[in-house]
């Protein structure tokens, strides 16, 4: 039997920190979103990701790819 993969998706914007993960054998997938940390985003990073394996324990050990995107730069080229 082929092991179960996920794929987990992060975007990182001014305001929140947006999560889905993607099984890739079933297509089911899961949401989270938490609020940005501007100082640190990688603490939202970090909370959302175990918010996520509070909703689907273990997923971590099967994730085989992470996809990141981010506005904060552009914004605060923007702003």
């Amino acid at each position: 039997m082929e092991p179960i993969t996920y794929r987990l998706g992060c975007d990182i914007g001014g305001t929140f920190t947006d999560f889905v993960l993607v099984n890739d054998k079933t297509g089911q997938f899961y949401t989270n979103k938490c609020l940005t940390t501007p100082s640190d985003p990688s603490d939202a990073v970090e909370r959302g990701i175990r918010e996520l394996d509070e909703i689907k324990p273990g997923f971590m050990d099967a994730v085989g790819e992470v996809i990141h995107g981010t506005t904060l730069v552009i914004n605060a080229i923007i702003e």
